[in-house]
């Protein structure tokens, strides 16, 4: 069992980083814990045109390096393993990754949110080429081309209306004829003349150009009679919904019937004093890397002051 650390912070996207960045400054020496994805979310985005301080855009991946190589240059302990379990019942809190345990006065989530993908091999491989989870994030990129959206539910329909704006044309893919969104989004969709339905269809498989990473077909299976059909296209956006990295905090914090983690609004305090939550795996809403990072602005100055409540650190 490792010293007592003032912070620890579970995560390495915007959030974790940018809280590991205050923390460090203000001298609480953080340790990070960077998973099994390292950057998060923006690892499989290629271009990032919307983060302010990047007027020609960025690489995802290279934003992320940034984000760390700041964090490090302020005393942040990075440690490339996963945490598998947190023991919030006792002071200092107990937590565990898969080679050791540590102790922490304070402890800053910043675990995320993942995409729910389709589970196609294809679909992986074209990731950022084309294939794409977040419409606000890589819309732009597909002024008047033919994308699909696959998805039924409120996801799904906000996503295919944003896309409106610069697609040509705009077609929901859907397994059903029924749908789950809200009666108002899907009947926003049904009025926009830009967008198409192809109802009844699951996708099988995206299809590249011949020794290209881009997308220019989709393989659709009807789920009545299982027939194929080729569909072109641009692009493919997945809108299925998002699942908050929130699973070894079930029971332990509170969280919302999604798993979302429950924070005190306008804070980052968590239901358990000293766990604070920033990022997406508290935010369903707006889920973007400048609100991450802004939430672990947040959630760092929430820890110093608790810390400093508590008679120092």
């Amino acid at each position: 069992m490792s010293d007592v650390r003032d912070v620890i912070i579970i995560g390495s996207g915007p959030a974790g980083y940018t809280a590991a960045i205050y923390a460090a400054r203000a001298n609480l020496k953080p340790m990070l814990f960077q998973g099994m994805q390292p950057g998060g979310q923006l690892t499989i985005t290629s271009d990032v045109e919307n983060y302010p301080g990047y007027p020609e855009g960025v690489l995802g991946p290279k934003m992320m390096e940034d984000f760390q190589k700041q964090a490090e240059r302020f005393g942040t302990e990075l440690h490339f393993e996963q945490i598998v379990e947190v023991d919030l019942t006792q002071r200092p809190f107990r937590i565990k990754s898969e080679f050791a345990s540590f102790q922490a006065r304070t402890l800053i989530v910043a675990t995320g949110a993942s995409a729910r993908l389709l589970g196609l091999p294809s679909e992986m491989e074209l990731m950022g080429h084309g294939v794409s989870a977040c419409a606000t994030c890589d819309g732009a990129f597909f002024k008047g081309k033919k994308v699909l959206v696959v998805g039924g539910g409120d996801t799904a329909m906000e996503e295919a209306n944003f896309l409106t704006r610069f697609a040509s044309t705009v077609t929901i893919v859907h397994r059903r004829a029924e749908f789950r969104s809200s009666k108002i989004m899907h009947e926003r969709c049904l009025k926009n003349p830009k967008i198409e339905w192809l109802l009844h269809k699951e996708v099988a498989e995206v299809l590249s150009e011949s020794g290209k990473k881009k997308v220019r077909a989709v393989r659709l299976k009807d789920t009545r009679s299982g027939e194929l059909a080729e569909v072109a296209t641009d692009g493919l956006f997945i809108a299925i919904g998002h699942e908050p990295n929130s699973k070894i905090f079930q029971g332990k914090l509170a969280l919302d019937e999604t798993g979302y983690i429950q924070v005190k609004k306008g804070t980052t305090y968590t239901s358990v004093e000293g766990v604070f939550a920033c990022g997406d795996v508290m935010d369903k809403t707006y889920r973007q890397a400048v609100t991450a990072a802004g939430t672990g602005c947040m959630a760092a100055i929430d820890a110093e002051r608790w810390l400093e409540a508590q008679g120092g650190h």
